[in-house]
């Protein structure tokens, strides 16, 4: 594919080219983390935005069976996301199980008693998470989904908000978990699905996200 010069940073990224309408006839494993956008503001950002790929239905559809699937024989009473990103593929995933949905927020928005801790999010910055305290009760299987897992700190923050009121992390989805020492414990102590093929993982550690659209471009072309 030729891309053009004078187009602005960013923009000549393979992914600026893929009409976000439509899905390839053939779908491979994974085939819609090619849609998500690069960084173009620099790094006070994460290095990619991987919210453009929920603007297409089948990606979206095909994202959520995808993280679903290693839970198909498995109880899950609930589904929490978390802030905020989490909201976004957490209410889907709930929506698709016929669940319910339990936001776990950022400290101060909820107007409700809350439990909190303390976390450094994948920047790390210092933050606080709170939940409500009168959804969680003892025994309650949940979900745990969030975007992304980079360094792992929010996702073990959410973890701990869960389990200090007696609920059962059933599972943790999320579109990828890097091999980041949080992410390494993650995977280690719950049972986890992302989205990532195994033979594109080394990409993603690396915050190559060319590379990824590159792979699946040419197995289009192929076709």
């Amino acid at each position: 594919m030729e891309l053009s010069e004078d187009l602005p940073h960013g923009h000549d990224s393979i992914v600026a080219h893929f009409d976000i309408r439509k899905s390839p006839e053939k779908r491979d494993p994974g085939w819609y983390l090619a849609l998500m956008a690069p960084n173009e503001k620099g790094s006070d950002y994460a290095w990619l935005d991987p919210s453009r790929l929920y603007c297409n239905q089948q990606a979206l559809q095909d994202c959520i069976e995808d993280l679903l699937l290693p839970f198909t024989d498995d109880q899950i009473d609930l589904v929490a996301g978390i802030d905020a990103m989490g909201f976004i593929l957490g209410a889907a995933i709930a929506a698709h199980l016929g669940k319910g949905f339990l936001a776990i927020r950022k400290a101060g928005h909820l107007c409700v008693k809350t439990r909190s801790t303390n976390y450094a999010d994948y920047s790390g910055k210092e933050k606080v998470m709170e939940v409500r305290t009168d959804v969680i009760k003892t025994g309650l299987r949940i979900l745990l989904v969030d975007q992304w897992i980079e360094t792992g700190g929010t996702m073990k923050a959410a973890i701990k908000l869960v389990e200090e009121q007696g609920g059962i992390v059933a599972g943790v989805a999320t579109i990828c978990i890097e091999d980041s020492e949080g992410g390494k414990w993650v995977k280690k102590h719950y049972k986890c699905s992302d989205c990532v093929p195994e033979y594109l993982r080394s990409h993603f550690n690396n915050h190559v996200l060319e590379n990824v659209q590159l792979y699946y471009n040419q197995q289009n072309s192929c076709e």
